[in-house]
């Protein structure tokens, strides 16, 4: 009995010891177990005026209120041509662009961008001012269209349409092109009957000038409906390839933030339209009723590669430049690290 007390206080003797050792870590220890929290990483991220740019202004707003896992320096342009050479020079490392020339940059560029995400579908729509003509796509047979964006997406887009719904756009319609929508605005105010093909937030404009207009087709819902595995995509989000490698996390903190600001604007349109007018994109009022028809998303992975790759053959057969002269690679579409 006496030995077997003996062991026992012997055993707890070594524990006491041992659990005195593990509450008092020596500096070594310290240094070996605490780990420095990452910098935030500072973002540069660019943006075109109108529906490209309406997704963003929550992540704007809580960038600006200090909410954001990255911290992000915006830069805002009425035309791509403006960005595009900062995005290839590493001046920015996130660019909101049409979505067809993320394609073409990356061909010009050996890879040097990558497709992040959709995130505007479809914005086109054909409206009809004073009379009450189109019902379908057979009936703009014989008709004048009044359209922007020859020798672009909405070319492509307004003719693909038309023949798969059996018609010829250089034999049964006649297209009138327009440089910009405000002369197309001009035509209705000159003419009691006009058919036109307008992209938002123009057509909301354009509503508010003239109780007369309607829209008749909306593009997205059409290209839908031919069930051909894409879908109308408008804009995309682009990086730079050499951003996301070194910076994977903040690109997963980016998509992550951006889809929650997609989300707030189609969901909280009011108060959306506001940031949108803060952020000088449009007007508040024209936004707020825009923002419905913009068809904002943010569409990732493989659901984003599977929509853009059919869109990209839809415009490569009708032009290859229209993708930079070839179907971009794999490589093209960011799918996370």
């Amino acid at each position: 009995m006496k030995k077997l007390l003996a062991l026992l206080l012997s055993l707890c003797l070594v524990a006491a010891l041992c659990a005195g050792c593990g509450s008092t870590p020596t500096p070594a220890e310290d240094d070996s177990t605490t780990t420095t929290p990452e910098e935030p990483v500072t973002v540069r991220l660019g943006g075109l005026k109108g529906p490209t740019s309406m997704g963003m202004v929550k992540l704007l707003s809580d960038n600006d209120a200090g909410k954001t896992t990255n911290h992000y320096e915006f830069s805002m342009a009425g035309s791509a041509d403006e960005l595009t050479p900062k995005m290839l020079q590493g001046e920015l490392d996130i660019l909101a662009v049409p979505v067809n020339l993320g394609s073409v940059l990356y061909n010009n560029s050996d890879g040097a961008v990558q497709l992040l995400a959709v995130n505007t579908l479809g914005v086109i729509y054909l409206v009809e001012k004073g009379g009450q003509t189109v019902t379908d796509w057979n009936s703009l047979k014989g008709q004048t269209i009044y359209a922007t964006g020859k020798g672009s997406t909405p070319e492509y887009a307004l003719n693909y349409l038309l023949e798969e719904n059996g018609l010829d756009p250089a034999a049964d319609v006649t297209i009138e092109w327009k440089s910009e929508p405000s002369e197309i605005v001009a035509q209705m105010a000159a003419e009691d009957h006009v058919i036109a093909m307008l992209p938002q937030p123009f057509v909301t404009v354009a509503q508010s000038k003239f109780d007369d207009l309607t829209i008749r087709l909306d593009l997205t819902k059409e290209w839908d409906a031919l069930d051909n595995g894409s879908q109308l995509n408008t804009a995309g989000l682009v990086v730079r390839t050499e951003f996301a490698k070194e910076h994977p996390e903040a690109v997963a903190a980016f998509l992550k933030e951006y889809a929650a600001s997609t989300q707030y604007v189609n969901e909280n349109v009011s108060e959306a339209a506001q940031l949108v007018a803060q952020y000088d994109i449009v007007e508040a009022a024209v936004a707020e009723k825009a923002i419905p028809y913009c068809n904002i998303v943010c569409i990732t992975g493989e659901e984003m590669k599977s929509s853009v790759q059919g869109y990209f053959q839809v415009l490569f057969d009708q032009n290859p430049q229209s993708v930079g002269g070839a179907l971009p690679g794999d490589d093209f579409y960011y799918l996370g690290q």
